[in-house]
């Protein structure tokens, strides 16, 4: 697998090795032993799986310590831009994000460690979305930013007219009125 930094430290896009031939393709994709090596030590406890339509905009989502996650995330079927925002306080990178598109065909991962927020856009007409947390989901510690927060600048490379959201992210406050610290 190959690692590509990204501007923000521990942010990283996973591209693997893929072995095709007349019969399709083959790639490893996951390696505990590989990612310690290339990317940080962690052990994820959980992995869950998505089914969204064209527009749909999921996020910014984060656990709160003490139940923070570290996400591995992948698509296998369609495309999203997938987006990581740094939310801890005393970063040189805070309220920065780096966002990457991800595909069923270019079959990139991108890592998000704990302290950031969290989010997708569905850019294709159906898209299922995998990821791998390194702790359990706790509901109390959730926490989450307004998908729209002008201070991210954040294109999420769909109007804004044809964004679906939850009723739950549709009420999240702007990292300037966060009242959490990481």
């Amino acid at each position: 697998m190959e690692v590509i930094k990204t501007h923000i430290d521990g942010v990283v896009i996973i591209e693997p090795r893929l072995f095709c031939d007349d019969r399709g393709y083959f790639f490893e994709s996951f390696s505990q032993r590989e990612f310690e090596e290339k990317v940080c030590r962690t052990v994820f406890v959980q992995d869950n799986e998505s089914k969204s339509s064209y527009g749909v905009l999921r996020g910014l989502h984060f656990q709160k310590p003490p139940f923070a996650q570290s996400k591995l995330v992948r698509v296998v079927k369609g495309a999203v831009l997938d987006v990581a925002v740094d939310i801890r306080r005393h970063s040189p990178t805070f309220g920065q994000h780096v966002a990457v598109e991800l595909t069923a065909d270019n079959h990139r991962q991108f890592f998000i460690p704990r302290g950031f927020a969290h989010g997708f856009s569905v850019l294709t007409d159906e898209v299922v979305f995998q990821y791998k947390c390194d702790n359990y989901y706790a509901p109390q510690s959730e926490g989450a930013l307004a998908w729209d927060d002008p201070d991210l600048g954040i294109d999420w490379r769909i109007p804004a007219d044809k964004v679906i959201l939850s009723e739950k992210d549709r009420h999240h406050p702007r990292l300037k009125d966060a009242d959490w610290l990481f």
